[in-house]
């Protein structure tokens, strides 16, 4: 991976991922803020990932739970705002990116969307004055640049 210099160029170096490479560095950017997650499912989903190649049936499983999850700690309307709730709705969209189905993989970038929301998940847990020690962006392009030197020679699509 060349070093990005801007989001763009981050952005591009992950669309040319495979759709199970996505998942697996979309799973790597949400273990980077599961410490801000109060939800264990998004840990499981992380896991189940993380196992390599889930099948049909883990992937549906895997997303009902999630989506569950993003339910769950979604803000509603009209109420006050529990930023740590809020940072746990946007793990839990990281984690969702992570699991989305093959066809969205390859027409969406999967590991993009679990970026932002991570990156999202930041924000809200700097309203509550958690110490975010490191800017999520680089902590983001040293985790692909690390996931994509694993990968063997050639295996990126064009």
């Amino acid at each position: 991976m060349t070093d990005a210099q801007n989001n763009t160029d981050f952005r591009k170096s992950l669309d040319r991922l495979e759709c199970p490479q996505q998942r697996q560095l979309a799973a790597r950017f949400v273990e980077s803020v599961l410490h801000l997650g109060r939800d264990e499912r998004i840990k499981k989903v992380v896991d189940m990932v993380h196992k390599g190649d889930p099948d049909p049936e883990e992937l549906e499983a895997a997303r009902k739970m999630i989506k569950a999850a993003i339910v769950d700690s979604h803000c509603r309307c009209g109420s006050e705002c529990d930023w740590k709730e809020q940072a746990t709705y946007f793990v839990a969209r990281a984690a969702a990116a992570a699991v989305a189905p093959e066809n969205k993989c390859i027409t969406r970038n999967a590991a993009w969307e679990a970026a932002v929301n991570a990156r999202m998940a930041c924000t809200c847990a700097a309203m509550e004055d958690e110490d975010i020690s490191a800017e999520e962006c680089a902590k983001q392009a040293q985790i692909a640049r690390d996931f994509l030197n694993t990968l063997p020679a050639g295996s990126e699509t064009a």
